[in-house]
């Protein structure tokens, strides 16, 4: 990891700045960025623009991270790309560049090659010094703040938010959602200073959510434009302003990208973002699959767990930096039993590690060998208990592959 822009700056100079040649926005957020950028993407392709999204990290396949007009990219048109990245950083002087940096060029070229009428741009982390915030947004979101990456981006709500903030620009328009007034406090301070025009999603929209089920997530909407009745099949009452923030974005761009109500509501119900809330079914259990991977992520997975009533076991892994002890503080009480597992990466926290930060919720927390140790041991027993894998993405990932690709079991959607 490099914060800082210099590096992806001097590499875009030389590959003729592609950043420049698709307007863009750009979503930051501690937890929901994804969400909405996808949401925002399907949106844009149902009202007929041609648009691009670019986000990290990829689930299962690194293709993932780009799309266009809903589509991975294939792997030669990525591995194509790349090749003009890195003939482009080792051209003297060498300019060494990080995987993420690489990654966000090659997004670059890719919808700069097709004309883009849009390129939806997810910040990898905070939002100033990411790789992504050298393109020129016609439009910048923040979707949340939490205390998430301290070390990098700060210790408080408000040094998080100044952070993020980073991606605001003149004479734009910058969409904002969070209840926290320090993280609004800073926002509105960032956006004097920047000469954005600011706009609060809870000062002008209102959102009623119905109860949340395990099929969509129904929600009412009105905002400064048009009143809404809208479904998303992303599940959780957190969706439902995920969904919101992506509408209200749509609404924010340019005239000549004008969106209308129909197109809206096609595109928040064709949204397509594995790993969060996705449900399978696996020798007759069903499976979701949950990328919350901080104390508000597995809060809102509490939450839902509580208001549909779902009893589920749970398999749990994390990296070791993560605030693992407010996670199983939110998570661990709205579950049945609880297998702890490694994920394939060396900023894995071990087994052992787990049940030794976890104990104070739940003592009776199991190690497992591996992810599909554990999966092989809920799917064996009778009956149709519910089991989530839920924590970092990268296991969310791992399991995805194992159960769609067939390897333990059949999933389906």
């Amino acid at each position: 990891m490099r914060l800082g822009l210099a590096a992806i700056n001097s590499l875009c100079q030389r590959l003729d700045r592609p950043q420049a040649r698709v307007p863009s926005v750009l979503l930051a957020g501690t937890n929901g960025k994804g969400s909405t950028a996808a949401t925002l993407s399907a949106i844009a392709t149902c009202a007929g623009l041609r648009s691009g999204l670019y986000t990290s990290p990829h689930l299962v396949r690194v293709t993932e991270r780009v799309r266009i007009e809903e589509v991975d990219v294939t792997d030669g048109e990525l591995d194509e790309a790349l090749t003009r990245v890195f003939r482009a950083s080792d051209e003297a002087p060498g300019i060494p560049v990080t995987y993420f940096e690489a990654m966000t060029a090659a997004a670059f070229l890719l919808f700069a090659d097709r004309r883009l009428d849009l390129a939806i741009l997810e910040v990898g982390l905070g939002g100033r010094f990411d790789a992504t915030n050298i393109a020129s947004p016609e439009l910048s979101v923040v979707t949340s703040v939490s205390l998430d990456h301290t070390e990098e981006l700060g210790n408080t709500i408000g040094a998080i938010a100044r952070e993020k903030a980073g991606i605001f620009r003149r004479g734009k328009p910058a969409l904002v959602e969070s209840p926290l007034e320090e993280a609004l406090q800073s926002f509105r301070e960032a956006a004097a200073a920047s000469g954005a025009l600011l706009h609060e999603m809870r000062a002008e929209v209102t959102l009623e959510a119905e109860e949340p089920s395990l099929r969509e997530t129904r929600f009412r909407l009105r905002t400064p434009r048009r009143a809404y009745e809208l479904a998303t099949p992303l599940l959780g009452a957190h969706q439902a302003w995920n969904a919101a923030t992506a509408v209200r974005s749509a609404e924010l761009l340019p005239t000549s990208l004008e969106i209308n109500a129909a197109a809206v509501a096609r595109g928040v119900s064709a949204v397509r973002w594995p790993g969060r809330l996705e449900q399978l079914v696996v020798r007759g259990h069903p499976v979701l699959l949950d990328g919350c991977h901080n104390p508000d992520g597995a809060g809102s997975l509490a939450r839902f767990l509580a208001e549909t009533g779902l009893k589920a076991d749970l398999i749990f892994g994390a990296m070791a930096d993560k605030d693992i002890e407010s996670m199983a503080a939110a998570l661990f009480g709205t579950v049945g039993e609880i297998r702890l597992v490694p994920i394939s990466s060396p900023r894995s926290e071990t087994p052992v590690e787990l049940q030794r930060r976890v104990a104070p919720w739940r003592s009776d927390a199991i190690e497992s060998g591996s992810l599909g140790k554990a999966l092989e041991e809920f799917l064996s027993r009778p009956g149709e208990k519910p089991i989530i894998v839920a924590g970092s993405l990268y296991l969310v990932g791992q399991a995805r592959a194992l159960l769609a690709g067939g390897q333990i079991g059949e999933g389906r959607p």
